[in-house]
């Protein structure tokens, strides 16, 4: 059965066992890597990098952790791993001169919206005071999401928006 109604006076169940309100701090750090999830699935729609599944997967093991599953979730190796990634990517880019717009192609957009909604998990969880690896993991994911909105830019010769502080309409 999909409901319990375990959870129907505001309160939920970390996966320790602990009931806690459903504004602590862990249930909105973990709410919103789920959320981050999701729009990671919407990337994918978008985009074939076979590195999002991974990506996603990895979420999955963050929710656990934040939810004060027992266990090792996310590692120094993963956080290495978006490193790579962002290395290999970069290499290929033009050198940045400027900030860049959030703007472009759908998937140009897409990857920006997952790097927001990435930063805001971050944010959340140091409110939480959660685990520096996780941190870490976090801040290299929302890192990711720009190299490869760079990337995917690059990719289909489209040209990346500079921020212009002086723009009248």
């Amino acid at each position: 059965m999909i409901y319990t109604k375990t959870g129907d006076k505001g309160t939920t169940s970390l996966a320790n066992g602990e009931r806690v309100p459903k504004t602590d701090l862990r249930i909105e750090a973990y709410g919103t890597v789920d959320e981050l999830n999701s729009w990671f699935g919407v990337l994918r729609v978008a985009v074939n990098e076979p590195q999002l599944e991974w990506i996603q997967n990895k979420l999955f093991n963050l929710g656990a952790a934040l939810s004060e599953a027992p266990g090792e979730w996310i590692t120094d190796a993963d956080v290495q791993q978006l490193e790579h990634w962002i290395d290999a990517m970069q290499a290929k880019l033009p050198k940045m001169k400027a900030f860049l717009l959030p703007a472009g192609s759908e998937a140009v957009c897409r990857c920006h919206l997952c790097r927001t909604v990435c930063r805001r998990a971050e944010r959340q969880m140091i409110r939480s005071q959660a685990d520096e690896v996780y941190l870490r993991f976090m801040n290299r994911l929302s890192d990711y999401c720009f190299v490869l909105a760079r990337f995917i830019a690059y990719q289909q010769n489209e040209q990346e928006t500079a921020w212009n502080k002086d723009v009248f309409v």
